[in-house]
């Protein structure tokens, strides 16, 4: 018994000592991006013809939700839109990317429910409470997105509040930050091994390594969080139901945070629901917390870049979070907004339990073949 409570206790040890890792690869990893944006862009105007093709909102919000909708992860997504804005990036292109990733963040409980499809009053259920995040994250892109064409709200806003962090030299967080002298030797090896490159090459390199560095310690993080939390996060999660939309909201965000991951969380409700534990409409707040939740990977990221890029990678952030608040706070808050994603999701889940290939097709057109479509149309 004493062995098997050291080998326990020497398993979370060591758990959460990779976990720590993680998260100090993904500042590296945004660091590296930023870096290898910045070196590109300045050695040549053809690393900035990358991203040239995004200059319209439309396909930069469709680039977000495809790209989110490959890689199952928002936090991967956003965090390497962070790295990107500070390595010149323009942020009314990365805020529709941004509001995309979440879009495409959606796909992963969509799956999900796909598992119940034997069953149709299973698939039925699991397929509305997966579908109602899709809705309300789309109809939260349909009222902010012209908004912010128009007004720039979620910039200025995320700008002015961002600027009391790292703006001015006396109410600044700059010489309390630790992490650029931790970051900088590990994003200095990775801009020393490709070095023997021209500047344009090198720093598309860096900005390749970054991401794939990001979606490593994303994917892994969240797998060690999943198994260090899930079982604590699933109790949350029971003890919330019932108790009200604004607790089951921040449970959602809370879970979301502890895992690391917006599609644990809400994959997490799909079974229950398809069993016909919980409602759509009791599942509904804790999909909401979860978008606000999973802000928490970009405001992390924002954290590595230091200097003049320092302040635009945190209103980048800002900005993430605001959108959810905001989203939630005005489409939950009023009635008649509230119930259009449950009513279009419980539509949607009619149709596709009785028309299987409706439902397979609804996921493909709506996350990869339009998205796709579109991109080309307007390029």
């Amino acid at each position: 018994m004493v062995n098997q409570s050291q080998t326990s206790a020497s398993a979370k040890l060591f758990n959460w000592l990779s976990i720590i890792l993680l998260v100090y690869l993904v500042l590296v990893a945004v660091g590296t991006v930023s870096g290898g944006f910045k070196l590109a862009s300045g050695g040549s105007e053809g690393a900035k013809e990358i991203f040239a093709f995004a200059t319209n909102p439309v396909v930069a919000l469709l680039l977000g939700a495809l790209a989110t909708a490959l890689v199952q992860s928002s936090s991967t997504v956003t965090s390497v839109i962070v790295g990107l804005v500070a390595g010149g990036l323009p942020i009314s292109i990365a805020i529709p990317m941004v509001m995309g990733a979440n879009i495409g963040t959606t796909i992963t409980n969509t799956l999900v429910s796909i598992g119940h499809i034997r069953s149709k009053e299973e698939f039925k259920r699991a397929f509305a409470a997966s579908t109602v995040h899709d809705f309300f994250n789309l109809l939260a892109v349909v009222i902010f997105l012209p908004l912010e064409i128009m007004f720039g709200i979620l910039e200025k806003f995320a700008s002015s509040l961002a600027h009391v962090f790292v703006g001015d030299a006396d109410l600044s967080l700059k010489s309390y930050n630790f992490i650029k002298p931790l970051v900088k030797p590990a994003v200095n090896v990775v801009k020393d091994a490709v070095s023997f490159l021209d500047s344009t090459a090198a720093g598309v390199s860096m900005v390749v390594i970054g991401i794939m560095m990001i979606l490593f310690a994303v994917t892994y993080l969240g797998k060690l969080l999943k198994k260090a939390l899930v079982g604590k996060a699933k109790e949350l999660l029971h003890s919330a139901i019932g108790r009200g939309p604004l607790v089951g909201i921040g449970s959602g965000a809370v879970v979301t945070v502890m895992v690391q991951s917006s599609s644990t969380t809400t994959s997490l409700m799909i079974p229950l629901a398809g069993s016909g534990v919980f409602t759509t409409r009791q599942i509904y707040p804790f999909t909401l917390g979860a978008n606000i939740g999973t802000t928490i990977t970009a405001l992390l990221a924002a954290t590595s870049i230091t200097g003049a890029a320092a302040e635009v990678a945190l209103t980048i952030a800002l900005v993430h979070v605001m959108f959810n608040v905001f989203a939630v706070t005005l489409i939950y808050g009023m009635p008649l907004l509230r119930e259009i994603p449950l009513q279009l999701a419980e539509k949607i889940a009619d149709i596709g339990s009785r028309n299987k290939p409706a439902a397979l097709a609804y996921v493909l057109g709506s996350f990869f073949v339009f998205p796709g479509l579109i991109m080309l149309a307007v390029r």
